[in-house]
């Protein structure tokens, strides 16, 4: 909401303002615990294997998905909006993805691993990649049915046809062949690779607060593997003071009005 729209202030003494805080704070314990009891049941959820041999191009050629775990027993994945040949860039996905370079740092110690994949050829990943100033690993599934699979890329048929939805099939798309999301997978010690869970719309806010999306599997997982479903960003590692966020917004907005066109985004559902 605006901030012109928004009612003005009801101006208290401190006594007033403490209640009405005090109220507002019991409610926020609520939902604390509430989302603890979440992300009990998200760590509880079922694995799915994966059949297909999805292959990507990177800068320095073909890759596989487990080539994009690095040693590590874990995957992260962001799903960017990048759609081939368009010249449009999601300017929400460059605002999450400008929270990544700073938390890939403590990906180590959690024994995950990070990719961006988009539908777009692997030039224009890297064109927008040089623009932006962003250094995290960016490879492109064009030509395969990797996008798709996962919930975040649908056929123009289907958009005319009225048949494609979004997030759980609970947002029908009309336009967009492209949407954002974020997928995590895990692999045991034989090789194996499986799907632990995906995101999209709202759900990717957990990219970019502290630590909200670190949710780890019991160790009683395949092969005693312990598992994120959810990216562990640091406090004070992915977020930006007010200043900069506003300068980074600018140039996001400046390349954005420089070398996109603005789309046929329809208006967002949660």
């Amino acid at each position: 909401m605006a901030a012109g729209t928004l009612s003005p202030p009801k101006v208290v003494s401190r006594e007033e303002w403490l209640s009405a805080r005090r109220a507002l704070f019991v409610e926020e314990k609520e939902i604390t615990h509430k989302l603890d009891e979440l992300r009990k049941k998200r760590r509880h959820l079922p694995w799915m294997k994966i059949e297909k041999p999805y292959v990507f191009e990177g800068p320095d050629g073909k890759c596989t998905l487990a080539d994009l775990f690095h040693a590590r027993g874990q995957l992260a994945v962001y799903h960017f909006m990048l759609t081939p040949g368009s010249d449009h860039v999601c300017k929400g996905c460059s605002f999450v993805a400008d929270h990544f370079d700073a938390a890939r740092k403590h990906f180590d110690d959690a024994d995950l691993s990070f990719a961006v994949i988009s539908r777009a050829p692997i030039e224009r990943i890297e064109q927008v990649k040089r623009a932006l100033g962003w250094t995290f690993p960016w490879v492109s599934s064009y030509g395969s049915d990797f996008n798709f699979d996962f919930g975040v890329s649908f056929k123009r048929e289907d958009l005319v046809a009225g048949t494609a939805k979004f997030n759980y099939d609970t947002n029908p798309l009309k336009n967009s062949e492209d949407m954002m999301g974020t997928s995590i997978f895990a692999k045991n010690e034989t090789g194996e690779i499986f799907h632990t869970y995906s995101a999209y719309s709202r759900g990717i806010e957990n990219l970019m607060g502290p630590s909200c999306g670190s949710i780890s599997r019991p160790r009683a997982a395949i092969n005693s593997m312990t598992v994120t479903v959810g990216l562990a960003t640091t406090a004070g590692t992915s977020v930006q003071s007010g200043d900069l966020t506003a300068r980074r917004l600018a140039v996001i907005d400046s390349y954005w009005r420089r070398h996109c066109t603005r789309g046929n985004f329809q208006n967002w559902h949660f």
